[in-house]
C-alpha cells in the first residue's frame, strides 16, 4: 500500500460558510456535485448533506422517517453515540484512523426510523473546496428495524481543486429486517489522496447493496470496506464500476463474511485500466450451512496500466458453497470483428464494448444518476484516456 505523507495537507482552519439553499452554488460546483451524483434541486431527495473542506455547511431532511444531521451534533445529542460510534473500525487500524479520530473535522449521521420506507434517495456529499486541504470525517449510517432507505453518497473536489487528502471512516447498521441500497460515486482530481476505512453490520433478514463507480482520475485510493453477516436470512452485494487512467492508483476491494446460516452475499468488480493501476481484491468468508457467495473481478487493459486480481474464499463450515471467476486481458478480437462485420468501424467496435462492460443499469440508480454516468461514461471515450 502506497503512503500518503498527511503533513502536505492543511488538516486546520479550512472552514466554509453555510449554504442554505444548494441551488446558490455556483454552475461549476453544481456540475461537479452532479458527476458525483448529488443534485441542487432537492425535489426528488428525501434528506440531504453537504460538507465543504472541513465544515458541514448543509443539512436538511423532508421526511419525517429519515434523521440526518452533522456526526459532531449526534455525537452530543445521543451521548457519544456508544453502541455505534467506532465499534466497527478500530481507530487504531492505521495512521489514517488515529488522525480522524484525533481530528474529527465533520461528517453525516443518518437513521432511518423503525419502519420507515423512503421513496427518495438520501444524498450526501464530501467535497474539498480549497487547494491542499485535509479532510477527516466520520460517518455513521443507522438502519433500524424494518426501515428501507437508498443512500447517494458523492465525494468530490470542487470546480479546479486539483490536490487534497480525504479521510473517511464509515460506520454501517442494518437491522433486523432492514435494507439499505448504498451508492458512492467518487469525482476526485489528480492529485488527491483517498482514505475511505469502512465497516458494516447486516442482522436477521437484511440486505446491505452497495453500488460504487469511479470514473475520475484519482492520485492515490486505497479502500476495502467490510461487512459482517451476523444474521441468518441475510443478504449483501457489491458492485463497482472503476476505471483507473494514467497515473491512477487504487488499492481497492470488498470483504464480506457470513457469520449465520441462510446468508447469501456476491462482489462483482468491473474495472478498467488505461494507463493507472488497480489492485482488485475480494474475499468472502463463510462459516455456517447454508451460505452461498460469489466473487467475480473482470478487467480489461486498454492501451497499457495493469490490473492484480486478488480473490479470496474462506470456508470453514462443511457445505458452504462459494465460487470465483477472475480474469484480465483485453477485449477479445472476435467480438470486434462481429460488430465489424454488422457495419462498426473499429473504433465504434471497441467504444460498444467498453460501453457494454461499463454498464451501470443492473445497480437500478435513480434515472437522473443514470444518464449522468452514461454521460461520464461517453466522456471517457471520446478523450484520449482510453
Amino acid at each position: 500500500m502506497n503512503k500518503v505523507d498527511l503533513s502536505n495537507f492543511n488538516f486546520d482552519g479550512v472552514e466554509q460558510e453555510s449554504i442554505s439553499d444548494l441551488t446558490a452554488l455556483s454552475d461549476e460546483d453544481k456540475d461537479q456535485l452532479l458527476m458525483a451524483g448529488v443534485v441542487s434541486d432537492l425535489s426528488t431527495r428525501s434528506a440531504s448533506y453537504l460538507q465543504m473542506d472541513q465544515s458541514a455547511v448543509h443539512c436538511q431532511s423532508s421526511d419525517d422517517g429519515v434523521e440526518i444531521m452533522d456526526i459532531k451534533e449526534a455525537l452530543k445529542k445521543y451521548d457519544g453515540l456508544k453502541e455505534y460510534f467506532w465499534t466497527l473500525v478500530d481507530k487504531d487500524k492505521d495512521e489514517y484512523t488515529r488522525a480522524a479520530y484525533d481530528n474529527l473535522h465533520g461528517g453525516y449521521f443518518i437513521r432511518v426510523k423503525a419502519g420507515a420506507k423512503i421513496k427518495d434517495p438520501i444524498q450526501s456529499c464530501l467535497m474539498l473546496k480549497s487547494e491542499n486541504v485535509g479532510q477527516n470525517v466520520h460517518n455513521l449510517v443507522i438502519i433500524e428495524e424494518g426501515a428501507e432507505a437508498h443512500i447517494i453518497t458523492g465525494c468530490s473536489v470542487a470546480h479546479g481543486t486539483k490536490a487534497g487528502a480525504h479521510l473517511g471512516i464509515s460506520e454501517f447498521f442494518v437491522q433486523k429486517n432492514a435494507s439499505l441500497t448504498f451508492t458512492m460515486i467518487h469525482n476526485w482530481s489528480e492529485d488527491v489522496a483517498v482514505r475511505p476505512r469502512s465497516a458494516g453490520v447486516v442482522e436477521e433478514g437484511g440486505k446491505f447493496l452497495s453500488n460504487y463507480v469511479l470514473l475520475k482520475p484519482v492520485k492515490d485510493l486505497q479502500m476495502y470496506p467490510s461487512i459482517e453477516m451476523n444474521g441468518p436470512h441475510s443478504v449483501a452485494r457489491f458492485n463497482s464500476v472503476v476505471v483507473a487512467t494514467e497515473g491512477s492508483h487504487l488499492d481497492m476491494g470488498n470483504r464480506v463474511v457470513m457469520n449465520a446460516p441462510h446468508t447469501r452475499c456476491e462482489i462483482i468488480a468491473r474495472t478498467i485500466s488505461s494507463g493507472g493501476t488497480i489492485i482488485n481484491r475480494g474475499h468472502i468468508g463463510a462459516h455456517h450451512v447454508p451460505s452461498k457467495g460469489h466473487l467475480e473481478c473482470q478487467g480489461l487493459i486498454l492501451g497499457g496500466g495493469r490490473i492484480w486480481a486478488i480473490p479470496e474464499l474462506d470456508g470453514t463450515a462443511e457445505g458452504v458453497e462459494l465460487s470465483h471467476e477472475a480474469s484480465v486481458g483485453k477485449i477479445a478480437q472476435e467480438e470486434i470483428e462481429y460488430l465489424m462485420a454488422r457495419g462498426m468501424d473499429e473504433d465504434e467496435a471497441t467504444s460498444t464494448i467498453v460501453r457494454g462492460f461499463l454498464n451501470t443499469d443492473i445497480m437500478g440508480l435513480p434515472d437522473r444518476l443514470q444518464k449522468e454516468i452514461d454521460k461520464q461514461i461517453e466522456e471517457l471515450q471520446s478523450s484520449d484516456a482510453m
